[in-house]
């Protein structure tokens, strides 16, 4: 024991001095600690013209990231589709709030109401904005328009909405740009996603353009919801997720394999850590997926 506490001089002036700068490095630590300029709480408030840069900015960050964007339907946009956009956490959470109140947001002005979005960010995702005709109710009617000279006789231009999820083959080919193997396409896009659940899904259609598509929607728009049952991601198999259109089945295999090791998926946004998961159809595969 004699030997393990004997030290000479040296020794114990090394000791001496580490001691020193523990008790040193120590009352730094609380020094600092008990400053009142560490817990100061400052706020941040910004005006118009500085949100509007803001906002120019994180536009200017998607698109350099090669985000693209497609028209949708505001009132499904997910977390992530509203954070590539540009929205605030507190804004898209304001969306859905309003959301599970059964309401729906027709116009941008509705849907900048509903969210307070700045007028600059408003002004750059509303031209992607995509309404069912129907919902339309402030242009006059050609019905109102003829009150005034009932003895004139104004033929309807209006087309008539047929339901997208029961239209056939051959009633698509009427569609100029859709042909025979487009039309099938479509009708088994359709049938592997159990129906349409909102109007935009016609633009994943692979081979089908833009224009094409706008046309169909046109004169097709989603009338009757299907009934769809969701897959739970955290009990399905790899091949019942890779059932689901959106995801190829290396993809479900990875993410069986991180719920296997992080012992459940608590959140979809977990999703868009795996590799190869298809990030920019997120909001529309969410459609299909349950926790």
């Amino acid at each position: 024991m004699k030997s393990h506490f004997k030290f000479n001089k040296q020794e114990r002036s090394g000791i001496l001095f580490l001691l020193l700068l523990i008790i040193l490095f120590q009352g730094i630590y609380f020094f600092v600690k008990s400053q009142p300029f560490s817990n100061k709480n400052t706020k941040v408030i910004l005006n118009e013209a500085e949100q509007a840069k803001i906002d120019s900015l994180k536009i200017v960050v998607s698109k350099d990231s090669g985000f693209k964007i497609y028209p949708f339907n505001p009132n499904f946009i997910t977390d992530y589709k509203g954070y590539t956009l540009g929205m605030s956490p507190a804004e898209i959470d304001r969306l859905h709030t309003f959301r599970k109140t059964e309401s729906y947001v027709n116009s941008a002005k509705q849907f900048q109401e509903a969210t307070k979005v700045s007028d600059s960010l408003l002004n750059v995702i509303s031209p992607y904005f995509k309404f069912p005709e129907w919902i339309d109710k402030s242009k006059p009617s050609v019905a109102n328009k003829t009150n005034t000279f009932p003895n004139k006789i104004v033929p309807s231009t209006q087309k008539v909405i047929k339901d997208l999820n029961s239209l056939t083959a051959q009633e698509l080919k009427t569609i100029y740009g859709i042909g025979d193997k487009l039309s099938a396409r479509i009708i088994k896009f359709r049938d592997r996603l159990g129906g349409f659940i909102i109007n935009e899904q016609l633009y994943d259609v692979y081979g089908l353009e833009k224009e094409v598509a706008d046309r169909v929607l046109k004169r097709f728009q989603i009338l009757n919801q299907p009934i769809i049952t969701k897959i739970n991601i955290n009990t399905a198999s790899t091949a019942e997720i890779a059932k689901l259109v959106y995801i190829p089945y290396k993809v479900a295999n990875r993410i069986v394999e991180q719920r296997e090791f992080n012992g459940r998926i608590n959140s979809f946004d977990q999703l868009l850590e795996i590799d190869g998961f298809p990030k920019e159809k997120l909001d529309r595969i969410t459609l299909y997926l349950s926790l």
